[in-house]
């Protein structure tokens, strides 16, 4: 008689979800919360991990911001309520090491690092994902806004249901190893109240919890005083200059403006809006001119991180659609692959306000399929 073929579980292993170990990672709120409870009342394995990722006692103090100390507890909370283990981890010298030292470094030098990027690259679906492997996990779920969707030739990393909610730009360098084991339950749910919804179902303590506004580490988006902080010494003040020349007032730090910041720049009274246009570190000066100067048609991108199905270099040329910062939509673009790892990205309409730090994601024109990304640099 032939043996009946295991049905594949809704995390596409081909066995009981009793027999499925899935490492949760829970950041405290209600996203990674809702989907570790809905994986334990689906019957997984669950076991929920919290990074610790910087000083627990200035966290205690700081509001808004994910892995903060009410964090862990929180998330903690959960797991009693839901019924499965769950630990804390101390990854604190290795989110130094990994992130908020090159996020100083990046400032320091002219650029606009996103921390958010690196960690997930590096802190997250690294040293976490290869936890997970040693508690012998067969694989990790987030609550991240992105889809996991199988194709012709394996995992394939799609935008989430909900464009207001998708996190792709933040998620460009996952590779297809990481894929492969990765799960983001919450990628195909219409909205964050459906989310909030199931959080209630669940009687979650945190279903009501605000969602978190800044980066984890810089209290209230104020980036410089977290580099002051970081590099003692580093605002060092300048000259605030018009692309003609003109000395039109004094700054007391690069380090505290960004390409295409407009408002705060302490030079009122000229009759045309000026922009920040270039940051020139060496010469401590802070460049500024018309908006049209913020024009790009030509973006050096590197580090890449290629999802597509052909080898990256196997065209001269792809069309696709990009971003080169979170908060605005993809435009058409040619990509063009140097190496395995450079491109230059030529936007058919010029896009304002490119900085070097940035990233630059690759999309499927008129779909919703990502196709990796790179770093903005200056070439």
């Amino acid at each position: 008689m032939a043996l009946d073929t295991p049905q594949t579980n809704s995390l596409g292993f081909a066995k009981a979800p009793a027999d499925t170990r899935v490492v949760v990672a829970m950041s405290g709120g209600v996203d990674s919360s809702v989907v570790a409870a809905y994986l334990a009342d689906q019957g997984y394995d669950v076991v929920g991990v919290t990074l610790q990722l910087y000083d627990h006692g200035a966290a205690l103090a700081k509001k808004g911001a994910c892995c903060a100390g009410i964090d862990i507890h929180d998330a903690r909370r959960v797991a009693e309520e839901r019924g499965f283990p769950h630990y804390v981890l101390d990854y604190e010298n290795i989110f130094k090491d990994a992130v908020i030292d090159e996020f100083a470094d990046s400032y320091l030098a002219g650029a606009t690092p996103v921390p958010c990027i690196r960690c997930n690259e590096r802190v997250k679906f690294k040293d976490l994902l290869e936890t997970a492997r040693d508690l012998d996990a067969d694989c990790m779920a987030t609550g991240h806004y992105i889809q996991r969707k199988m194709g012709p030739d394996g995992p394939e990393l799609h935008c989430a249901e909900d464009a207001t909610r998708d996190q792709s730009y933040f998620l460009f360098s996952t590779t297809p190893e990481q894929l492969d084991f990765l799960r983001f339950p919450l990628g195909h749910l219409p909205s964050k109240d459906a989310t909030r919804t199931m959080a209630a179902e669940y009687g979650l303590s945190v279903a009501d919890k605000p969602d978190s506004q800044d980066i984890c580490f810089v209290p209230n988006g104020d980036y410089a005083s977290v580099i002051e902080k970081l590099r003692p010494g580093a605002a060092e003040p300048g000259q605030i200059v018009h692309v003609d020349g003109r000395v039109l007032g004094q700054h007391t730090g690069v380090i505290h403006y960004t390409i295409g910041q407009r408002r705060g720049l302490g030079i009122g009274g000229l009759t045309e809006p000026l922009y920040v246009v270039r940051l020139d570190v060496d010469a401590r000066q802070v460049v500024v001119g018309p908006r049209d100067l913020l024009a790009t048609r030509v973006v050096p991108v590197r580090e890449i991180n290629w999802l597509g199905n052909a080898p990256f270099t196997s065209r001269e040329e792809w069309h696709v659609s990009v971003k080169v910062r979170s908060t605005r939509p993809p435009r058409e673009a040619i990509l063009r692959p140097l190496t395995d790892t450079t491109a230059e990205v030529e936007l058919l309409s010029p896009e304002d306000g490119v900085s070097p730090g940035q990233a630059c994601v690759f999309y499927e024109t008129g779909g919703s399929r990502i196709f990796g990304g790179g770093w903005i640099w200056k070439g």
